[in-house]
């Protein structure tokens, strides 16, 4: 094979690479980086504390400044056509206020305390964890009450949701 033979082969491969989105791995989650811009509310991310929440779909990725901004989102019925990943900050190992990119676990799999004493971006502040006895120690600590993705509903992280029935 001539160098132009290699050369169109490396072509193709590089070509091949760039069709990835409709790839499984690009529905992984994505970093977010210090100039991303919450898709509701147009906020930096990286001003505010507390857990971020991501949609990955093979086209776009959507990011939010905070997990109720992302729930707000996805509970639109016309946001939850398509493939879609939702994506949220483990806080079982992070800094409220700067969660590591290296913990985004999928939403959808995640135990969810709404409420507490430490401020999120908007709204009512809800962590979300991988497990459900971290969850329990947080909210023993800071407060707040602990759902799973399946038990939320919109009023529970709307600032006048009434905060009853532990889970």
């Amino acid at each position: 094979m001539g160098k132009w033979g290699i050369g169109l082969g490396l072509l193709i491969l590089m070509l091949l690479a760039g069709c990835e989105e409709t790839s499984p791995a690009a529905l992984d989650p994505v970093p977010f980086h210090a100039d991303d811009e919450c898709h509701v509310c147009g906020m930096i991310i990286a001003d505010f504390p507390g857990p971020k929440g991501e949609a990955v779909s093979p086209k776009q990725v959507r990011r939010f400044c905070s997990v109720a901004e992302m729930l707000g989102w996805w509970s639109q019925p016309e946001n939850q056509v398509g493939e879609s990943r939702l994506y949220v900050h483990d806080m079982t190992r992070e800094d409220w206020n700067r969660p590591d990119d290296a913990h985004l676990i999928d939403a959808s799999q995640a135990w969810y305390v709404i409420g507490g004493d430490l401020p999120g971006a908007m709204g009512v502040t809800v962590a979300s964890f991988a497990e459900e006895a971290a969850a329990e120690d947080w909210a023993g600590r800071h407060g707040g009450q602990v759902y799973r993705f399946e038990e939320l509903e919109p009023s529970l992280w709307r600032p006048s949701a009434p905060m009853t029935g532990h889970h």
